[in-house]
Protein backbone atom coordinates (compact mmCIF):
# COMPACT_ATOMS: atom_id res chain seq x y z
CA UNK A 1 0.00 0.00 0.00
CA UNK A 2 1.00 3.44 -0.78
CA UNK A 3 1.73 5.87 2.09
CA UNK A 4 -0.70 8.72 2.02
CA UNK A 5 1.04 12.38 2.25
CA UNK A 6 -1.90 15.22 2.72
CA UNK A 7 -0.95 18.65 0.80
CA UNK A 8 -3.47 21.36 2.05
CA UNK A 9 -3.69 24.84 0.63
CA UNK A 10 -4.36 27.42 2.74
CA UNK A 11 -2.23 30.51 1.26
CA UNK A 12 -5.26 32.69 -0.17
CA UNK A 13 -5.35 36.19 1.74
CA UNK A 14 -9.84 35.41 1.03
CA UNK A 15 -10.00 39.03 -0.12
CA UNK A 16 -14.19 38.77 0.13
CA UNK A 17 -14.30 37.84 3.11
CA UNK A 18 -13.73 41.03 4.00
CA UNK A 19 -11.53 40.47 7.24
CA UNK A 20 -7.92 41.27 8.59
CA UNK A 21 -7.88 37.30 9.56
CA UNK A 22 -7.05 34.83 7.46
CA UNK A 23 -9.52 32.83 5.55
CA UNK A 24 -8.72 29.77 6.68
CA UNK A 25 -8.87 30.86 10.48
CA UNK A 26 -12.86 31.77 10.31
CA UNK A 27 -14.38 29.55 12.15
CA UNK A 28 -17.37 26.58 11.63
CA UNK A 29 -18.83 24.92 14.24
CA UNK A 30 -16.61 26.46 16.69
CA UNK A 31 -13.05 25.78 15.16
CA UNK A 32 -10.93 27.01 12.00
CA UNK A 33 -11.73 26.12 8.24
CA UNK A 34 -8.38 24.71 8.24
CA UNK A 35 -8.34 22.55 11.18
CA UNK A 36 -11.79 20.31 9.90
CA UNK A 37 -9.50 19.30 7.17
CA UNK A 38 -6.57 18.65 8.99
CA UNK A 39 -8.75 16.67 11.34
CA UNK A 40 -10.05 14.58 8.03
CA UNK A 41 -6.40 14.06 7.21
CA UNK A 42 -5.77 12.64 10.57
CA UNK A 43 -8.65 9.95 9.71
CA UNK A 44 -7.33 8.96 6.71
CA UNK A 45 -3.65 8.00 8.67
CA UNK A 46 -1.39 10.01 6.62
CA UNK A 47 2.15 9.84 6.76
CA UNK A 48 2.41 13.66 6.89
CA UNK A 49 0.46 16.84 6.54
CA UNK A 50 2.07 19.77 4.55
CA UNK A 51 0.26 23.37 5.03
CA UNK A 52 1.08 25.58 2.42
CA UNK A 53 0.77 28.92 3.83
CA UNK A 54 0.89 32.99 2.37
CA UNK A 55 -1.76 35.81 3.31
CA UNK A 56 -1.38 35.67 7.22
CA UNK A 57 1.24 32.51 7.01
CA UNK A 58 2.67 33.44 10.57
CA UNK A 59 -0.96 33.25 12.07
CA UNK A 60 -1.80 30.36 10.14
CA UNK A 61 1.02 28.24 11.21
CA UNK A 62 1.01 29.55 14.83
CA UNK A 63 -2.48 28.48 15.08
CA UNK A 64 -2.12 24.79 13.57
CA UNK A 65 0.91 24.14 15.20
CA UNK A 66 -0.13 24.94 18.94
CA UNK A 67 -3.76 22.68 17.81
CA UNK A 68 -1.37 19.66 16.60
CA UNK A 69 0.95 20.01 19.88
CA UNK A 70 -2.35 20.47 22.07
CA UNK A 71 -3.73 17.68 20.63
CA UNK A 72 -0.80 15.25 20.85
CA UNK A 73 -0.17 15.36 17.20
CA UNK A 74 2.67 15.70 15.29
CA UNK A 75 2.96 19.13 14.24
CA UNK A 76 2.88 19.58 10.07
CA UNK A 77 5.57 20.88 7.83
CA UNK A 78 4.89 24.71 6.33
CA UNK A 79 5.82 25.78 2.97
CA UNK A 80 5.23 29.57 2.44
CA UNK A 81 4.09 30.69 -1.16
CA UNK A 82 5.36 34.44 -2.04
CA UNK A 83 4.54 35.48 -4.13
CA UNK A 84 1.06 33.89 -4.87
CA UNK A 85 1.04 32.73 -8.78
CA UNK A 86 -2.17 30.08 -8.93
CA UNK A 87 -2.19 26.70 -7.85
CA UNK A 88 -0.11 25.09 -9.53
CA UNK A 89 3.13 27.46 -8.01
CA UNK A 90 1.54 26.92 -4.70
CA UNK A 91 1.50 22.86 -4.74
CA UNK A 92 5.49 23.54 -6.23
CA UNK A 93 6.25 25.06 -2.78
CA UNK A 94 5.86 21.61 -1.35
CA UNK A 95 8.04 19.52 -3.47
CA UNK A 96 11.65 20.14 -1.43
CA UNK A 97 9.38 18.48 1.46
CA UNK A 98 7.32 15.63 -0.67
CA UNK A 99 8.60 12.55 -0.70
CA UNK A 100 8.80 10.38 -3.78
CA UNK A 101 7.69 7.32 -2.89
CA UNK A 102 4.15 8.07 -1.77
CA UNK A 103 0.54 9.49 -3.14
CA UNK A 104 0.01 13.49 -2.22
CA UNK A 105 -3.45 13.70 -1.82
CA UNK A 106 -4.03 17.43 -2.59
CA UNK A 107 -6.84 19.35 -0.12
CA UNK A 108 -7.92 23.05 0.20
CA UNK A 109 -7.62 24.85 3.72
CA UNK A 110 -11.39 26.82 3.08
CA UNK A 111 -13.09 23.66 2.07
CA UNK A 112 -14.27 21.99 5.70
CA UNK A 113 -16.91 19.13 5.45
CA UNK A 114 -15.36 16.51 2.99
CA UNK A 115 -15.84 13.55 4.56
CA UNK A 116 -12.47 10.74 5.17
CA UNK A 117 -14.40 8.54 3.12
CA UNK A 118 -15.19 10.25 0.57
CA UNK A 119 -11.13 11.14 0.62
CA UNK A 120 -10.41 7.53 0.91
CA UNK A 121 -12.07 6.45 -2.05
CA UNK A 122 -10.11 9.49 -4.50
CA UNK A 123 -6.70 7.73 -2.41
CA UNK A 124 -8.12 4.08 -3.40
CA UNK A 125 -8.97 5.91 -6.89
CA UNK A 126 -5.41 6.70 -7.58
CA UNK A 127 -3.54 3.79 -6.38
CA UNK A 128 -0.31 4.93 -6.63
CA UNK A 129 -0.54 5.05 -10.54
CA UNK A 130 -3.33 6.98 -11.67
CA UNK A 131 -4.13 10.88 -11.35
CA UNK A 132 -7.47 10.80 -9.39
CA UNK A 133 -9.57 13.59 -9.50
CA UNK A 134 -12.45 14.71 -7.15
CA UNK A 135 -15.27 15.84 -9.54
CA UNK A 136 -19.19 16.73 -8.43
CA UNK A 137 -21.99 17.88 -10.93
CA UNK A 138 -23.41 21.43 -10.68
CA UNK A 139 -26.81 22.90 -11.17
CA UNK A 140 -24.73 26.44 -11.59
CA UNK A 141 -20.57 25.62 -11.85
CA UNK A 142 -19.58 29.11 -12.33
CA UNK A 143 -16.47 29.78 -11.25
CA UNK A 144 -15.61 26.63 -11.54
CA UNK A 145 -12.86 24.36 -13.35
CA UNK A 146 -14.70 22.07 -15.79
CA UNK A 147 -14.03 18.35 -16.66
CA UNK A 148 -13.83 17.80 -20.46
CA UNK A 149 -13.81 14.19 -21.05
CA UNK A 150 -13.25 11.87 -24.23
CA UNK A 151 -15.70 9.08 -23.16
CA UNK A 152 -15.11 8.01 -19.48
CA UNK A 153 -11.55 9.10 -19.65
CA UNK A 154 -10.75 12.99 -18.00
CA UNK A 155 -8.48 14.69 -20.73
CA UNK A 156 -8.76 18.03 -19.56
CA UNK A 157 -9.66 20.54 -16.60
CA UNK A 158 -10.70 23.99 -18.26
CA UNK A 159 -10.81 27.02 -15.72
CA UNK A 160 -14.04 28.83 -16.23
CA UNK A 161 -12.06 32.25 -17.43
CA UNK A 162 -10.43 30.11 -19.93
CA UNK A 163 -13.44 28.33 -21.05
CA UNK A 164 -15.22 28.40 -24.73
CA UNK A 165 -18.95 28.58 -24.28
CA UNK A 166 -19.22 25.08 -24.76
CA UNK A 167 -17.28 23.88 -22.07
CA UNK A 168 -18.52 26.42 -19.51
CA UNK A 169 -22.04 24.55 -20.25
CA UNK A 170 -20.39 21.48 -19.12
CA UNK A 171 -21.72 20.68 -15.08
CA UNK A 172 -19.30 18.07 -13.78
CA UNK A 173 -16.71 20.70 -12.68
CA UNK A 174 -13.14 19.84 -10.42
CA UNK A 175 -13.50 20.25 -7.02
CA UNK A 176 -9.93 21.43 -5.96
CA UNK A 177 -9.15 17.56 -4.62
CA UNK A 178 -6.91 15.47 -6.10
CA UNK A 179 -4.72 12.46 -5.56
CA UNK A 180 -1.68 11.88 -7.56
CA UNK A 181 1.53 9.82 -7.45
CA UNK A 182 4.18 11.87 -5.75
CA UNK A 183 7.22 11.19 -8.02
CA UNK A 184 5.02 11.65 -11.37
CA UNK A 185 3.44 14.94 -9.71
CA UNK A 186 6.96 16.40 -9.37
CA UNK A 187 7.64 15.84 -12.83
CA UNK A 188 4.50 17.66 -14.11
CA UNK A 189 5.04 20.54 -11.53
CA UNK A 190 7.57 21.24 -13.18
CA UNK A 191 6.45 21.82 -16.73
CA UNK A 192 4.15 23.97 -15.52
CA UNK A 193 3.83 27.33 -17.98
CA UNK A 194 1.35 30.05 -16.79
CA UNK A 195 0.31 30.81 -20.79
CA UNK A 196 -3.06 31.72 -19.52
CA UNK A 197 -5.60 34.60 -19.58
CA UNK A 198 -4.56 35.33 -15.58
CA UNK A 199 -1.25 34.87 -15.98
CA UNK A 200 -1.16 32.16 -13.31
CA UNK A 201 0.29 28.43 -12.80
CA UNK A 202 -2.93 26.55 -12.92
CA UNK A 203 -2.34 22.92 -10.99
CA UNK A 204 -4.98 21.61 -13.13
CA UNK A 205 -3.56 22.19 -16.16
CA UNK A 206 -1.65 18.87 -14.76
CA UNK A 207 -4.57 16.63 -16.29
CA UNK A 208 -3.40 17.61 -20.33
CA UNK A 209 0.63 16.44 -18.56
CA UNK A 210 -0.84 12.88 -17.42
CA UNK A 211 -2.99 12.49 -20.19
CA UNK A 212 0.75 13.32 -22.70
CA UNK A 213 2.60 10.96 -20.59
CA UNK A 214 -0.18 8.23 -21.34
CA UNK A 215 -0.93 8.56 -17.21
CA UNK A 216 -5.00 7.36 -17.17
CA UNK A 217 -6.71 10.03 -15.37
CA UNK A 218 -9.91 9.01 -13.47
CA UNK A 219 -13.06 11.14 -11.41
CA UNK A 220 -14.01 10.17 -8.33
CA UNK A 221 -17.70 11.75 -7.58
CA UNK A 222 -18.77 13.39 -4.27
CA UNK A 223 -21.62 11.99 -2.51
CA UNK A 224 -22.94 15.83 -1.94
CA UNK A 225 -22.17 19.24 -2.92
CA UNK A 226 -21.75 20.45 0.40
CA UNK A 227 -18.80 18.08 0.79
CA UNK A 228 -16.99 20.39 -2.03
CA UNK A 229 -18.31 24.08 -0.98
CA UNK A 230 -15.71 26.01 0.22
CA UNK A 231 -15.77 29.86 1.74
CA UNK A 232 -15.06 33.03 0.31
CA UNK A 233 -17.30 34.98 1.75
CA UNK A 234 -19.36 35.08 5.19
CA UNK A 235 -22.56 34.32 3.30
CA UNK A 236 -20.96 30.71 2.10
CA UNK A 237 -19.51 30.35 5.59
CA UNK A 238 -22.91 30.81 7.08
CA UNK A 239 -24.74 28.37 4.48
CA UNK A 240 -21.95 25.85 5.34
CA UNK A 241 -22.43 26.83 8.87
CA UNK A 242 -26.07 25.62 8.92
CA UNK A 243 -25.13 22.38 6.80
CA UNK A 244 -22.44 20.94 9.47
CA UNK A 245 -24.73 21.76 12.03
CA UNK A 246 -27.61 19.83 10.46
CA UNK A 247 -25.36 17.20 9.49
CA UNK A 248 -24.16 16.69 13.33
CA UNK A 249 -28.28 17.27 14.33
CA UNK A 250 -29.04 14.25 12.31
CA UNK A 251 -26.44 12.02 13.61
CA UNK A 252 -27.58 12.70 17.34
CA UNK A 253 -31.43 12.22 15.97
CA UNK A 254 -30.11 8.93 14.23
CA UNK A 255 -28.82 7.95 18.14
CA UNK A 256 -32.10 8.73 19.32
CA UNK A 257 -31.93 12.12 20.64
CA UNK A 258 -35.26 13.99 20.43
CA UNK A 259 -34.22 17.72 19.06
CA UNK A 260 -37.11 20.14 19.47
CA UNK A 261 -36.03 21.77 16.37
CA UNK A 262 -32.48 20.25 14.29
CA UNK A 263 -32.33 23.67 12.32
CA UNK A 264 -32.04 25.70 15.75
CA UNK A 265 -29.28 23.65 17.29
CA UNK A 266 -25.68 24.11 17.26
CA UNK A 267 -22.35 22.22 18.18
CA UNK A 268 -19.26 23.84 18.94
CA UNK A 269 -17.17 20.61 20.03
CA UNK A 270 -18.32 17.11 21.00
CA UNK A 271 -22.05 15.86 22.55
CA UNK A 272 -22.23 12.54 23.54
CA UNK A 273 -25.74 11.79 24.89
CA UNK A 274 -27.33 8.27 26.40
CA UNK A 275 -30.96 7.24 26.20
CA UNK A 276 -34.35 9.39 26.03
CA UNK A 277 -32.32 12.74 25.64
CA UNK A 278 -34.41 15.97 24.93
CA UNK A 279 -32.78 19.43 23.89
CA UNK A 280 -35.01 22.21 23.16
CA UNK A 281 -34.78 24.85 20.43
CA UNK A 282 -31.62 27.40 20.48
CA UNK A 283 -29.44 24.93 22.18
CA UNK A 284 -25.53 25.85 21.99
CA UNK A 285 -22.94 23.19 23.19
CA UNK A 286 -19.44 23.87 23.16
CA UNK A 287 -16.50 21.96 24.27
CA UNK A 288 -16.90 18.65 25.83
CA UNK A 289 -20.82 18.06 27.12
CA UNK A 290 -21.96 14.60 28.01
CA UNK A 291 -25.48 14.62 28.95
CA UNK A 292 -26.96 11.00 30.93
CA UNK A 293 -30.06 9.37 30.05
CA UNK A 294 -33.35 10.94 30.37
CA UNK A 295 -31.58 14.49 30.51
CA UNK A 296 -33.55 17.44 29.94
CA UNK A 297 -32.30 20.83 28.29
CA UNK A 298 -34.63 23.34 28.21
CA UNK A 299 -34.68 25.99 25.48
CA UNK A 300 -31.70 28.85 25.01
CA UNK A 301 -29.50 27.19 26.90
CA UNK A 302 -25.45 27.27 26.55
CA UNK A 303 -23.57 24.42 27.78
CA UNK A 304 -19.45 24.02 27.53
CA UNK A 305 -16.97 21.16 29.24
CA UNK A 306 -19.71 19.80 31.56
CA UNK A 307 -20.77 16.20 32.30
CA UNK A 308 -24.72 16.18 33.28
CA UNK A 309 -25.96 12.87 34.83
CA UNK A 310 -28.84 11.09 34.40
CA UNK A 311 -32.20 12.65 35.28
CA UNK A 312 -31.08 16.37 35.54
CA UNK A 313 -33.47 19.27 34.23
CA UNK A 314 -31.60 22.02 32.56
CA UNK A 315 -34.09 25.25 32.85
CA UNK A 316 -34.06 27.53 30.20
CA UNK A 317 -31.79 30.69 29.63
CA UNK A 318 -29.09 28.54 31.69
CA UNK A 319 -25.54 29.07 31.22
CA UNK A 320 -22.95 26.36 31.99
CA UNK A 321 -19.37 26.88 31.32
CA UNK A 322 -16.73 24.75 32.76
CA UNK A 323 -13.48 26.08 30.54
CA UNK A 324 -10.77 23.90 31.46
CA UNK A 325 -11.79 22.45 35.24
CA UNK A 326 -15.60 21.64 33.92
CA UNK A 327 -18.75 21.39 35.29
CA UNK A 328 -20.54 18.36 36.83
CA UNK A 329 -24.38 18.31 37.58
CA UNK A 330 -25.48 15.19 39.56
CA UNK A 331 -28.35 12.85 38.75
CA UNK A 332 -31.63 14.06 38.87
CA UNK A 333 -30.42 17.92 39.53
CA UNK A 334 -32.14 21.27 38.47
CA UNK A 335 -30.98 23.80 37.28
CA UNK A 336 -32.22 27.00 36.04
CA UNK A 337 -33.73 28.90 34.52
CA UNK A 338 -31.37 31.86 34.40
CA UNK A 339 -28.44 30.09 36.28
CA UNK A 340 -24.86 30.69 35.97
CA UNK A 341 -22.36 27.62 36.99
CA UNK A 342 -19.19 28.60 36.16
CA UNK A 343 -15.72 26.26 36.35
CA UNK A 344 -15.67 23.91 39.51
CA UNK A 345 -19.18 23.81 39.91
CA UNK A 346 -20.07 20.14 41.18
CA UNK A 347 -23.39 19.73 42.06
CA UNK A 348 -24.70 16.35 43.45
CA UNK A 349 -27.86 14.78 43.32
CA UNK A 350 -30.90 15.94 43.26
CA UNK A 351 -29.52 19.59 44.05
CA UNK A 352 -31.27 22.57 43.14
CA UNK A 353 -30.08 25.72 41.73
CA UNK A 354 -32.84 28.25 40.86
CA UNK A 355 -32.93 31.62 39.08
CA UNK A 356 -30.15 34.21 38.91
CA UNK A 357 -28.23 31.79 40.93
CA UNK A 358 -23.80 31.62 40.24
CA UNK A 359 -21.94 28.84 41.41
CA UNK A 360 -17.73 28.81 40.72
CA UNK A 361 -15.57 26.29 42.02
CA UNK A 362 -18.12 24.97 44.83
CA UNK A 363 -19.23 21.40 45.47
CA UNK A 364 -22.69 20.75 46.73
CA UNK A 365 -23.68 17.86 48.10
CA UNK A 366 -26.87 15.71 47.33
CA UNK A 367 -30.42 17.55 47.90
CA UNK A 368 -28.99 20.96 48.78
CA UNK A 369 -30.98 23.70 47.28
CA UNK A 370 -30.33 27.79 46.42
CA UNK A 371 -33.24 28.46 44.73
CA UNK A 372 -32.93 32.12 44.27
CA UNK A 373 -30.79 35.37 43.45
CA UNK A 374 -27.73 33.78 45.26
CA UNK A 375 -23.93 33.31 44.80
CA UNK A 376 -21.72 30.39 45.55
CA UNK A 377 -17.87 30.64 45.40
CA UNK A 378 -14.97 28.58 46.60
CA UNK A 379 -17.61 26.59 48.84
CA UNK A 380 -18.16 23.29 49.73
CA UNK A 381 -21.80 22.87 50.80
CA UNK A 382 -22.89 19.82 52.60
CA UNK A 383 -26.42 17.65 52.04
CA UNK A 384 -29.55 19.31 52.29
CA UNK A 385 -28.66 22.82 53.03
CA UNK A 386 -30.79 25.40 52.15
CA UNK A 387 -29.11 28.43 50.84
CA UNK A 388 -31.36 31.70 50.79
CA UNK A 389 -32.54 34.50 48.33
CA UNK A 390 -30.03 36.94 48.28
CA UNK A 391 -26.93 35.22 50.02
CA UNK A 392 -23.62 35.41 48.83
CA UNK A 393 -20.13 33.70 49.62
CA UNK A 394 -18.15 36.91 49.75
CA UNK A 395 -14.49 34.57 49.00
CA UNK A 396 -12.09 37.29 47.59
CA UNK A 397 -10.18 39.61 50.24
CA UNK A 398 -8.56 41.73 47.76
CA UNK A 399 -5.46 39.52 47.12
CA UNK A 400 -6.85 36.06 48.16
CA UNK A 401 -9.46 33.00 47.34
CA UNK A 402 -10.64 31.93 50.40
CA UNK A 403 -13.14 29.00 50.70
CA UNK A 404 -16.37 28.93 52.91
CA UNK A 405 -17.51 25.45 54.25
CA UNK A 406 -21.26 25.01 54.90
CA UNK A 407 -21.88 21.69 56.63
CA UNK A 408 -24.73 19.30 56.46
CA UNK A 409 -28.32 20.58 57.51
CA UNK A 410 -27.67 24.00 57.69
CA UNK A 411 -30.51 27.04 56.66
CA UNK A 412 -28.96 29.92 55.58
CA UNK A 413 -31.22 32.98 55.18
CA UNK A 414 -32.15 35.57 52.44
CA UNK A 415 -29.97 38.19 52.17
CA UNK A 416 -26.58 36.43 54.27
CA UNK A 417 -22.83 37.28 53.45
CA UNK A 418 -20.73 34.49 55.07
CA UNK A 419 -16.97 36.07 55.13
CA UNK A 420 -14.82 33.68 54.16
CA UNK A 421 -12.96 31.84 55.24
CA UNK A 422 -15.61 30.61 57.41
CA UNK A 423 -17.68 27.32 58.73
CA UNK A 424 -20.96 27.22 59.39
CA UNK A 425 -21.40 24.04 61.50
CA UNK A 426 -23.81 21.35 61.08
CA UNK A 427 -27.26 21.52 61.72
CA UNK A 428 -27.32 25.69 62.38
CA UNK A 429 -29.54 28.53 60.84
CA UNK A 430 -27.80 31.72 60.04
CA UNK A 431 -30.77 34.66 60.65
CA UNK A 432 -31.70 36.55 57.46
CA UNK A 433 -29.33 40.05 57.06
CA UNK A 434 -26.85 38.32 58.76
CA UNK A 435 -23.06 39.42 58.13
CA UNK A 436 -20.96 36.02 59.49
CA UNK A 437 -17.13 36.24 59.46
CA UNK A 438 -16.60 33.87 62.79
CA UNK A 439 -16.98 30.03 62.28
CA UNK A 440 -20.85 28.87 63.82
CA UNK A 441 -22.02 26.52 66.72
CA UNK A 442 -23.73 23.30 65.21
CA UNK A 443 -27.25 23.12 65.28
CA UNK A 444 -27.43 26.61 67.03
CA UNK A 445 -29.60 29.92 65.23
CA UNK A 446 -26.85 32.50 64.86
CA UNK A 447 -27.42 36.35 64.12
CA UNK A 448 -24.87 38.77 63.35
CA UNK A 449 -26.91 42.49 62.36
CA UNK A 450 -27.56 46.00 63.83
CA UNK A 451 -30.35 45.72 66.18
CA UNK A 452 -33.25 47.85 64.75
CA UNK A 453 -34.17 51.23 65.59
CA UNK A 454 -36.42 53.95 64.67
CA UNK A 455 -34.95 57.50 65.29
CA UNK A 456 -37.39 59.98 66.71
CA UNK A 457 -37.45 63.72 64.67
CA UNK A 458 -35.60 62.46 61.83
CA UNK A 459 -36.63 63.78 58.96
CA UNK A 460 -36.24 62.87 55.65
CA UNK A 461 -33.99 65.22 53.21
CA UNK A 462 -35.66 67.01 50.36
CA UNK A 463 -34.74 68.55 47.18
CA UNK A 464 -34.48 72.75 47.32
CA UNK A 465 -37.35 74.57 45.73
CA UNK A 466 -37.29 75.09 41.88
CA UNK A 467 -36.97 78.36 41.32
Amino acid sequence: MNAVDVVVMAAGKGTRMKSRTPKVLHRLGGRPLIQHVIDTAQALKARRTIVITGHGAADVESWVAHAASAAGQRVPDFVRQEPQLGTGHAVQQVVPVLPDDGIALILNGDVPLVRPETLQVLVDRCGGSRLALLTVEMADPTGYGRIVRSGDAVKAIVEHKDASPAQRALREVYTGFMAVPSAQLKKWLARLTNDNAQGEYYLTDIVKLAAADGVEVVAAPASEQVEVDGVNSPVQLADLERAFQRRQANALMEQGVRLADPARFDLRGTLACGQDVEIDVNCVFAGQVSLGDNVRIGPNCVIANARIAAGAVIHAFTHIDGETSGVEVGEGALVGPFARLRPGAQLGAEVHIGNFVEVKNSTMARGAKANHLAYLGDATVGERVNYGAGSITANYDGANKNRTVIEADVHVGSNCVLVAPVTVKQGGTIGAGSVINRNTEAGKLTVARARQVSLEGWERPKKPAKK
